[in-house]
């Protein structure tokens, strides 16, 4: 058990600080391709903060409790949302643009509602695995191809002396995104441990300890980029993690073998995450700057939605009763 405890402490020691070198080095490449920090945060720090999900799910498929790769990515997107976002929010209010309104909300729904619909069946199988993983290259590919005329918002007199070179910054997204991955298994491996020992279902760990685990590195990467007065990036991260959580995260397992879904998952937790889904659309929508603002009554909102939904959770492994 101590053992565990040490790995969940040093492990968020070193998830802060690497999440911290991986955005200044994300934000210096974003600077020298003419990239805008939104596209920067749905592509490259949303792919960065979700592989550990997706080393998770993987490993969960090989050792035969989906219910793990099912639940990190479902519970993920909540965490990414409700703790995420609402802790954000709590800590220095940010506005959301209305390009990201137009643009990148919808790709969300879009992949929440294909995941939705190969869950409905209560299987994974790999024609599922296909129809998710073609989805995300066709979003990443328009995504991508969108933002291109965001090129001409480098100019020249961003580039100074001080500015990262390009090599330095890659460099610094390398070691940042290593350790970002090793310190959140470390984190995992701690909290499972933990977990497991009190008994709790492979769906339930995938919920709560798990994703909550693998969603650090969205936390500390949002934070990091607030510090940076970098919002458009925050709020990217958190999008582009749930694109690859519902998309990924969830579509690799089944190429390796299918498998049936808890239906707790369906009934119980999916329609959770597309109200948080929904809730951030209608938090974000706006005829204004200051409508478009998700300030700390909206983050504390979310928060507290977050916290109610665990303590069912919770309630619900205690008690052994559900309302599903």
């Amino acid at each position: 058990m101590l053992l565990s405890i040490a790995a969940i402490v040093v492990g968020l020691a070193i998830l802060v600080w690497s999440a911290d070198r991986f955005v200044d080095g994300a934000a210096a490449i974003a600077k020298h391709l003419g990239v805008s920090n939104l596209i920067i945060g749905i592509t490259v720090i949303g792919f960065g903060t979700s592989a550990p999900e997706i080393a998770v799910s993987v490993i969960a498929v090989l050792e035969e409790v989906p219910g793990i790769a099912v639940g990190n990515a479902i519970g993920s997107n909540i965490a990414n949302i409700g703790l995420i976002l609402g802790i954000t929010a709590l800590l220095a209010p940010f506005s959301v643009s209305s390009g990201l309104i137009r643009s990148e909300y919808p790709l969300l729904f879009a992949a929440t509602a294909v995941l939705v619909w190969c869950l409905y069946d209560l299987q994974l199988d790999r024609l599922d695995g296909f129809l998710l993983l073609g989805l995300l290259v066709i979003i990443m590919g328009y995504m991508i191809h969108s933002h291109r005329s965001t090129k001409s918002e480098a100019t020249d007199e961003d580039e100074d002396d001080e500015s990262m070179s390009s090599r330095a910054a890659w460099l610094w997204i390398l070691l940042g995104l290593v350790l970002l991955i090793g310190s959140s298994r470390m984190l995992v491996w701690g909290a499972s441990n933990i977990a497991q020992s009190l008994g709790v279902s492979d769906l339930v760990i995938g919920l709560t300890i798990v994703a909550l685990g693998t969603s650090l590195p969205e936390l500390a990467a949002s934070i990091a980029s607030l510090k940076k007065s970098i919002a458009d990036m925050a709020i990217g991260n958190v999008i582009g993690s749930n694109l690859f959580n519902s998309l990924a995260v969830v579509g690799i397992p089944p190429l390796i073998h299918g498998f049936e879904v808890d239906s707790a998952a369906l009934h119980r937790d999916v329609p959770v995450m597309v109200v948080f889904t929904l809730v951030l659309f209608a938090m974000s929508f706006g005829r204004n700057q200051r409508l478009n603002q998700i300030g700390r009554f909206k983050g504390a909102l979310l928060f507290a939605s977050f916290a109610a939904y665990q303590c069912y959770l919770y309630f619900e492994v205690v008690s052994g009763e559900s309302w599903f």
